[in-house]
């Protein structure tokens, strides 16, 4: 028995363009997807929690610390040398005088702090701080 062929060869061009658009996009999703934050990406720290302490209305730098002593300045790790060339670079730039905001880890020595501050003496912040969270209130009865 023979089956009658109706399947033909492609005889027209190869049209490119579909295939294109499509690429085009897949190639859209993936730059894009590569911007969302990803949840638990960047560092960790158990800030101490305080109430009642005042803030602070100067320009301020911010330097965090974690648990291994790693230090981080605009969202990267560097090292003591980096961050006393990016702290001397932040006072230049900026007109009033700046404030350290420390972001410590609980386990953070007293030493590991007094240093960081020292650094920010020299790069010419003279003042810093030390953040913490606010503590949780319980209830209406639990501030007098």
């Amino acid at each position: 028995m023979k089956f009658p062929r109706n399947v033909r060869i492609l005889r027209s061009h190869f049209d490119v363009a579909p295939f294109a658009v499509v690429f085009f996009l897949l190639v859209m999703f993936v730059a894009l997807g590569t911007l969302l934050p990803i949840p638990g990406v960047g560092i960790s720290l158990d800030v101490p929690t305080a109430s009642d302490l005042p803030g602070i209305e100067k320009p301020t730098v911010a330097v965090a610390v974690d648990a291994n002593g790693r230090l981080f300045f605009k969202n990267k790790i560097v090292t003591e040398a980096a961050l006393t060339d990016g702290l001397s670079e932040a006072v230049q730039e900026s007109s009033a005088p700046l404030t350290l905001v420390i972001h410590a880890d609980k386990s953070v020595t007293y030493e590991k702090l007094l240093h960081l501050t020292l650094l920010a003496r020299a790069s010419g912040i003279h003042e810093a701080l030390l953040a913490t969270l606010p503590r949780l209130v319980e209830g209406p009865s639990a501030r007098p």
